[in-house]
């Protein structure tokens, strides 16, 4: 990944992931520094023969490189916030509070109808296509007059039809994608987790992310790739989440006054949090493994405030679902039928074991760990080639979804050739063989009276095979032959689908998978188990699930609620421990990976161990600028020109102050803000009453989608450069400080318990300048720390 000089510590760049501004940002190096001779800028606290911070600040977004910004999720105490906070009355505090509630009904409801019109999409659009497969087989075959003739040119014609059909929707997928919203590219779970971990890009959540993850992902899912919708509907449950918290747009005149609450980092994170628990929600019809899963795995901070409405949202989710799917259960929805969301009940079989049973499902739970952590390792593996191919332009990203449409297609219509005929069982209240799209017995070349398995594993939505999978009652419905050629399929294209340029999900394939080698093995020992093979498919699932997410509790409650069996609850648990226990000894969780595959600067729970041997002032980095608190215009101009730093110490020196003392940190936002203002004075004097009366906190508030002031906004006159402007109203009075003699450690997890995008490092000792350095998050890199010491064990 390409890297760029650390004295642009904290980037401010979010207007565009193009390959000029990021040009533009390597580009920005250590070379401008010496314009510090230009005049007027104060000389840096941190000299240049200081150590820079080489970590990269730009990462892949879907995929699309684009410049990251850290976010502000610290409380800005500045004069003006406390002006603000003083003056609001008990009828704003309401309204901000019921703002927020209402902010996440309205996501509940946007969220649910999205799942539900997203599933009712894909099952018509399959549904059509399969549907117009089998009667092309059908028809062809009712023509034949002799019944031992053998007529190629309907297989020939049905398969055209299906590969044909998958091709157009793959290219629609990928054209969305690679020309419209790179960012909506893959599941979007890493970019979401990143997002509430501190992590900001433009477009990651933008509104035409949110167009293409929706019509993409019922492209790509339709179009029979190996992926699911739910990681999809995590990153759209966020999408609509930021959209609805932008706080008002001026744009399209929704200037609400009470909109301007929400215009800042801190209550955007929340709703974003509730947006993924809503994804969840709405894509498994799991309310309360939704909350969990944004709980264990998305979010990066938590309160119980914070659950309350994560879990109203997701509430309201499942009541909108079940409202809807009312509805369908009528016949109003076309081929939706019994598809889609209606996973409940999909094993009726009583969970009764023993012994020989228990041993099986603790190797169930060793094969899913193994397994788990070898997808991982593959998956890495083809992210890193696919992103050499992505960067080659939108082209090669079409013809790479191309390349791996008619490979699917190939697998999913030419192995069902390799599995025999079976005759059907005698006694089945459902048809055999199936006519029409779904259910369990799919005819295709077979004779009359009998089916083919692996036909209804392969030619089949992806929520059909589950279903068939986990069903109950028939243990040879499935040949062991067939079980393993589907395991073997879907595992391998399930690590070469996910990658390429559509909005792609893991969690079903990972399903799919695992249930394939659970049902295989409770087959293999039906004769002495009593565990049904339904319920060995579920704890096959469970099993992979733990081994490539590394999750246990959201896990387990979202296979409960799928399954609708509180008697599995035992089972499930010790499997997926098991499994995420083996899984762990090889390598990290599949969507870990992804993050530090993609550069972004993740900040982990929990702190190296390499970084207790370090304290805070060992990875500080230069050069640093301050400003005094009655600063001339031209070196604050001349200083947000030659860095991009977001964060400036304020020290106050005489006569502001008996010593020069660390006054507070000034954002970069807040000082375009200021000085588009022009409220400038021909003095050194403090002038912060002018100030205050004339600038309102919603004017230095976040503005949506980080179109905010740009340096080239400002419109300052030659002679108001050597005018002063007073920096005491707009600056942070109460950063967040350490002692230069903390261990890193302990700094790292302050760091991130806190949310923070500055930690100011102050001196032990008073005879020095007032402040050391600023950390950033950027500074608790691995690649930095290690490229400063590199003696460093980075395991101990």
């Amino acid at each position: 990944m390409d890297r760029r000089d650390a004295n642009d510590l904290e980037s401010e760049v979010g207007l565009g992931c193009d390959d000029e501004k990021v040009e533009k940002m390597e580009r920005n190096g250590s070379s401008s520094l010496s314009e510090r001779s230009a005049g007027g800028l104060r000389e840096p606290l941190l000299l240049s023969r200081s150590r820079m911070n080489n970590t990269s600040q730009i990462a892949m977004v879907g995929a699309n490189v684009c410049p990251i910004e850290s976010l502000d999720y610290e409380i800005i105490e500045n004069d003006l916030f406390k002006q603000d906070w003083r003056s609001r009355n008990k009828v704003q505090i309401f309204q901000y509070v019921f703002l927020k509630w209402t902010l996440a009904l309205l996501i509940g409801l946007s969220t649910g109808v999205v799942g539900f019109f997203n599933n009712l999409a894909v099952e018509n659009i399959a549904g059509f296509k399969l549907l117009l497969t089998n009667n092309l087989m059908l028809k062809e075959k009712s023509m034949v007059k002799s019944p031992g003739t053998l007529n190629p040119c309907r297989y020939y014609g049905a398969f055209a039809a299906y590969a044909g059909s998958n091709m157009v929707l793959a290219i629609a997928a990928a054209a969305l994608c690679a020309y419209i919203a790179p960012a909506a590219a893959g599941s979007g779970i890493p970019e979401v987790k990143a997002y509430l971990n501190g992590v900001d890009a433009y477009s990651m959540l933008a509104p035409r992310t949110l167009f293409v993850k929706i019509f993409g992902s019922i492209f790509g899912v339709a179009a029979g790739f190996v992926v699911g919708k739910e990681g999809p509907m995590v990153h759209t449950g966020s999408c609509i989440a930021n959209l609805l918290g932008q706080g008002g747009s001026r744009k399209y005149h929704l200037t609400w006054k009470w909109l301007r609450y929400f215009k800042n980092d801190r209550d955007r994170r929340d709703l974003i949090t509730c947006g993924a628990a809503a994804g969840v929600a709405a894509a498994f019809r799991a309310p309360v493994g939704g909350v969990l899963f944004a709980l264990e795995e998305a979010a990066s901070w938590w309160r119980s405030a914070l659950l309350w409405r994560t879990f109203f949202t997701t509430a309201v989710v499942a009541v909108v679902l079940r409202s809807l799917i009312e509805v369908c259960r009528s016949g109003k929805c076309g081929l939706f039928g019994q598809g889609g969301l209606i996973m409940f009940d999909v094993n009726s079989a009583v969970p009764k074991y023993s012994t020989p049973d228990l041993l099986a499902i603790m190797l169930l739970g060793i094969i899913g760990g193994i397994f788990g952590s070898l997808y991982n390792y593959f998956v890495d593996k083809v992210l890193r080639t696919y992103s050499i191919i992505n960067e080659r332009g939108p082209g090669f990203k079409i013809l790479l979804v191309m390349t791996i449409s008619f490979l699917t297609s190939c697998c999913s219509y030419g192995l069902p050739w390799l599995a025999r005929c079976t005759p059907c069982p005698i006694g089945l209240e459902e048809e055999c063989p199936t006519i029409g799209r779904a259910g369990n017995y799919k005819n295709f070349q077979c004779p009359p009276g009998q089916y083919n398995d692996l036909a209804s594993l392969l030619l089949n939505t992806n929520d059909d095979v589950i279903r068939n999978l986990f069903s109950s009652g028939n243990e040879e419905e499935f040949h062991l032959s067939t079980l393993f050629i589907f395991f073997v399929a879907i595992y391998c294209l399930g690590i070469i689908t996910y990658g390429i340029a559509i909005p792609s999900g893991l969690f079903i394939p990972v399903i799919l998978a695992g249930a394939s080698y659970g049902r295989l093995i409770g087959t293999l020992i039906v004769s002495i188990s009593d565990l049904d093979v339904g319920l060995f498919a579920i704890l096959g699932a469970a099993s992979f699930l733990g081994g490539t997410m590394r999750m246990t509790v959201s896990l387990c409650v979202i296979l409960l609620e799928l399954t609708n069996d509180l008697l599995m609850l035992p089972l499930v648990m010790l499997v997926l421990l098991i499994s995420k226990t083996v899984a762990d000894c090889f390598n990290n969780g599949v969507y870990d990976q992804i993050v530090k595959m993609k550069g972004l600067p993740y900040l982990e729970a929990h702190a190296q161990p390499y970084m207790r041997h370090l304290v805070a002032r060992d990875v500080v980095s230069g050069p640093l600028i301050s400003f005094s608190g009655v600063e001339k215009v031209g070196t604050i101009l001349h200083a947000l020109r030659i860095t991009n730093h977001n964060g400036f110490p304020v020290i106050d020196e005489p006569p502001f102050s008996d010593a020069p003392e660390l006054c507070g940190l000034v954002l970069r936002s807040h000082l375009l803000v200021l000085l588009k203002g022009k409220k400038f004075t021909k003095r050194r004097v403090l002038s912060g009453s002018e100030i205050l009366s004339k600038f309102h906190a919603s004017d230095f508030a976040k503005p949506g989608s980080g179109k905010g002031l740009k340096l080239e906004d400002l419109d300052v006159k030659e002679e108001e450069w050597e005018l002063y402007v007073d920096l005491h109203p707009i600056t942070n009075t109460s950063p967040y400080t350490v002692v230069e003699t903390m261990s890193l450690a302990k700094a790292a997890v302050l760091f991130r318990e806190l949310g923070l995008r500055h930690m100011c490092v102050v001196p032990k000792t008073p005879a020095r300048p007032p402040i050391v350095g600023i950390l950033t998050r950027h500074d608790f890199m691995p690649e930095h720390i290690l490229g400063l010491y590199p003696h460093i064990n980075p395991h101990k």
